[in-house]
């Protein structure tokens, strides 16, 4: 008997014009009916109905004033989705592509993910659909501004600490967390990926792409296998995808394509991450510049043929959804032996289901990609304390956070029947301690 798919189907008529939450929420409870048959007490508190339902969603109005002295309206939003085990963290997303069916599946997805790194926070999720493309400073300080005006009635330290996601980077962060001190009068650790110079952490920046390699690393050597000599495909060019890139070099492999939302470079001599970084960090401009740095490199038009570069390593680190049945079908037949999903999501299910099949090694978002959110909440510790770690204390930190993680979920796939499956490991495991922290909380919770 399938005791959630009852559940499944309410949260679809309930929320009809949501496709990413959908999509989410059912991934999540197909994984957890061998934990329901265990845990009748938690069906019958209602734990799985109100893991779906965030705790509270909030939308708002943004006006803000472009350099023309025109008046602009944006939406903004924050979805603090479950504070069972800590304060509400998740990142801040800036990108036209924001609706609440989006915020609402990253804050869902962020409840698990937090729950893995084994920290005490909890899951949010929040943003706006204001393009920064194209903005000059002084445009994105006005927004940012007003934004944070709004927000700021609704987060602290000790309840909700943002940070960046795709479009928010330290200028935003900074941005932000200057307009939050004005209005609150108090220096907090209430933003997190903020500056060094006023309590960010090092390694913050790195987190992300740094923490999925020791993830996929993990996976790798539990087939004996490693990132050296590896050919290694990696779409995006933001943090996630920079970082990563540098550790996987690091680590020995041949990173030979990165991308944009315009369309992907291909450097079978290895991407040169110096000049990535001075494209994408430093002047802000498109990764098709590349090219007049690198002249044997090639430019692509469109973002799906990347997966069509043979590989044995493939790092979505983009956004959601971007490889589908035909891209995995197509990693699949160029040799890939795994997958590891750095952005949020960037799989469809018809393309997990390929990944599985092939029993090639696949590692799901939210384990892979938890290495950002877990640098985050060492940002709140030093921040809490006054003080400052190294790199190295913080890097060492990661790393041991995301070892951890690998074998959380792949201890829990194996005890619970889904042997090898991390996909369905990592959405055990993350939701386990949720669940058993709201049943001791009470039902009123």
């Amino acid at each position: 008997m399938n005791l959630l798919s009852s559940l499944t189907q309410h949260v679809i008529e309930k929320n009809p014009n949501e496709p990413e939450f959908q999509q989410a929420v059912k991934e999540m409870l197909e994984s957890l009916e061998p934990v329901a048959e265990l845990h009748p007490e938690w069906i019958d508190a209602g734990i799985f109905d109100r893991i779906v339902e965030p705790e509270r969603q909030i939308i708002f109005r943004v006006s803000w004033i472009d350099d023309n002295g025109v008046v602009n309206v944006n939406r903004g939003f924050r979805v603090q989705f479950n504070s069972a085990i800590g304060p509400y963290k998740g990142g801040l997303r800036l990108h036209p592509s924001v609706n609440l069916s989006i915020i609402k599946f990253l804050g869902f997805e962020q409840t698990f993910k937090n729950s893995l790194t084994g920290l005490p926070i909890g899951g949010a999720k929040g943003g706006s659909d204001f393009n920064p493309k194209g903005k000059s400073d002084r445009e994105i300080m006005r927004f940012c501004q007003s934004f944070m005006t709004e927000l700021s009635k609704h987060i602290g330290a000790d309840t909700d600490v943002p940070a960046g996601d795709i479009g928010v980077g330290g200028r935003e962060i900074g941005f932000m967390y200057g307009q939050y001190k004005r209005l609150r009068n108090e220096f907090t650790g209430v933003l997190t990926g903020k500056g060094l110079s006023y309590g960010g952490s090092l390694a913050r920046t790195e987190a992300t792409g740094y923490g999925m390699c020791y993830f996929v690393e993990e996976m790798l050597k539990a087939t004996e296998n490693s990132f050296k000599d590896k050919t290694v495909v990696i779409s995006g060019s933001g943090n996630v995808a920079i970082y990563g890139a540098e550790k996987a070099i690091q680590l020995g492999a041949n990173v030979v394509a990165l991308s944009d939302s315009d369309g992907y470079i291909y450097d079978p001599a290895g991407i040169k991450l110096d000049t990535v970084k001075k494209i994408k960090e430093v002047n802000r401009q498109r990764i098709s510049e590349y090219v007049k740095y690198h002249p044997t490199s090639k430019y692509h038009k469109g973002c799906s043929g990347i997966w069509t570069i043979k590989c044995d390593i493939a790092l979505p680190c983009a956004t959601q959804n971007e490889i589908n049945e035909s891209s995995a079908n197509a990693l699949i037949s160029n040799g890939c032996i795994a997958v590891g999903e750095g952005a949020n999501m960037p799989s469809t299910p018809e393309a997990i289901n390929v990944f599985l099949k092939s029993k090639i090694l696949f590692g799901p978002a939210k384990a892979v990609n938890a290495g950002g959110v877990a640098t985050s909440a060492l940002e709140m510790s030093q921040n809490s304390i006054r003080y400052s770690w190294t790199f190295e204390e913080v890097d060492n930190k990661l790393k041991a956070i995301m070892s951890d993680i690998y074998m959380k979920t792949s201890n829990a796939a194996k005890e619970y029947g889904f042997e090898g499956n991390l996909l369905a490991g990592a959405n055990i495991a993350g939701f386990i301690k949720v669940a058993d922290a709201m049943y001791s909380e009470g039902i009123a919770y």
